[in-house]
């Protein structure tokens, strides 16, 4: 993953997430970049600071945020996320971190099919969809955090 801070064309700074320069590229050059303030999709890269891991190479229990004026469809889309995670929750049954393994059970056909929802790491994921088994995250929400 390349984390990259990004203007667009009317002046607003956001970042965005991509799972190689390749894939911004690609995704920027197909008008798939948008700014997140006003929808623009003429954006650039800003200069960035290299990620140095720090010594003990540990992951850091920092966390981006945002603050100042809100744009109002973020409440809409945290609405919209809720609604999503509520719906997930009363439609699939939770199998914890046997996720990986509940999911190959069914895409296999060794168990019966239904919706599942649990926790798996990254590449147990990417794994997953390596093998051709449709899997998304959930968007996390503010009050799960709390």
């Amino acid at each position: 993953m390349i984390h990259y801070e990004l203007v667009c064309d009317q002046g607003h700074e956001f970042d965005g997430w991509f799972a190689s320069s390749d894939a911004y590229d690609k995704q920027a050059l197909h008008g798939r970049v948008g700014c997140t303030h006003c929808g623009s999709t003429v954006i650039e890269k800003q200069l960035m600071a290299p990620g140095i891991p720090s010594k003990s190479n540990r992951k850091s229990e920092v966390f981006p945020m945002h603050s100042g004026p809100t744009d109002p469809r973020a409440a809409q889309m945290l609405q919209m996320m809720r609604e999503y995670r509520k719906h997930v929750d009363a439609n699939s049954e939770d199998v914890g971190k046997n996720f990986a393994e509940e999911a190959r059970k069914i895409h296999y056909k060794e168990t019966e099919e239904r919706g599942i929802r649990g926790q798996a790491t990254r590449d147990e994921a990417i794994g997953l969809l390596e093998e051709g088994i449709e899997v998304h995250p959930l968007p996390v929400l503010p009050e799960e955090g709390n």
